[in-house]
This record gives C-alpha cells, sequence and structure tokens, in this order.
C-alpha cells in the first residue's frame, strides 16, 4: 500500500482512483455498446486486427475501470490500462497535436502512478490484505 507522508494520502487516493475507473468505464462501456463502430474506427487508423482489438480494448477499459474503481487485483488493469492509452496517443491522437491528447497523457500518467503508489487504505486489496 502507499506510505504517503500526508494524513490524506489515502483519500487522494482514492479520489483519483474514483476519477480515473470511472472515466475507463464509460469509455469502456461506450466501445462495448457500439462495438462495430469501434473496429471500423479501429481499421480506419491503422490498428493491427480490429475487429479483436476493439474487444480487447473495451474489455480492458470497462472491467479494469472497474477494478480500478473498486481497488481490486488492479496492478495489471492498471499497465494495460496505461498501454491503451499510450497506442491512443500514438496512433490516434498525435497527429492532432498536444490539445487532442491531453485526457489520454493524464490517463496514461494517473495510470501508471497508481500502479507506482497502490490502491490505498480505502480499497478492496487493502481490506483483503487485513483480513
Amino acid at each position: 500500500m502507499a506510505n504517503l507522508d500526508n494524513k490524506y494520502g489515502d483519500l487522494a487516493i482514492l479520489l483519483l482512483r474514483i476519477g480515473v475507473g470511472v472515466i475507463f468505464i464509460v469509455a469502456g462501456w461506450g466501445k462495448l455498446t457500439g462495438i462495430e463502430g469501434v473496429q471500423g474506427f479501429f481499421g480506419n487508423v491503422g490498428i493491427p486486427l480490429p475487429g479483436i482489438m476493439a474487444w480487447v480494448v473495451a474489455l480492458v477499459e470497462f472491467f479494469g475501470g472497474i477494478m480500478v474503481l473498486f481497488g481490486a487485483y488492479t496492478k495489471i488493469p492498471y499497465l494495460l490500462l496505461a498501454f491503451t492509452m499510450l497506442v491512443a496517443i500514438f496512433m490516434v491522437k498525435l497527429p492532432d497535436g498536444f490539445s487532442g491528447l491531453r485526457l489520454e497523457l493524464m490517463l496514461l500518467l494517473a495510470s501508471l502512478a497508481l500502479f507506482f503508489i497502490g490502491n490505498g487504505n480505502y480499497s478492496v486489496d487493502h481490506k483483503i490484505a487485513n483480513r
């Protein structure tokens, strides 16, 4: 778990997890409910195996977002979510300039930060560890 010097460190981690988790849940749900459009978009921007990758990204974002929100078994989801943002930045957003990639860059960095600091005390992982 995080070892932050601030007495509000765990609350800060919770707030970060809520923000990151909700954004990924909403994005993933949008992809799941419009998967044909996502597959077409992925094909248009040159993502390999767009039919499969659209499902992979949608599932990673939706279920990874849920795991982040609750702080449950998140080490791998944090890395997968960061990787999806890295791909989005380089394959889709970078041609639009910096203003086009602000959200993806922030989600990439937040996912990596959470990977390194952990889920904090207000998480499922913390409850499981303290049984």
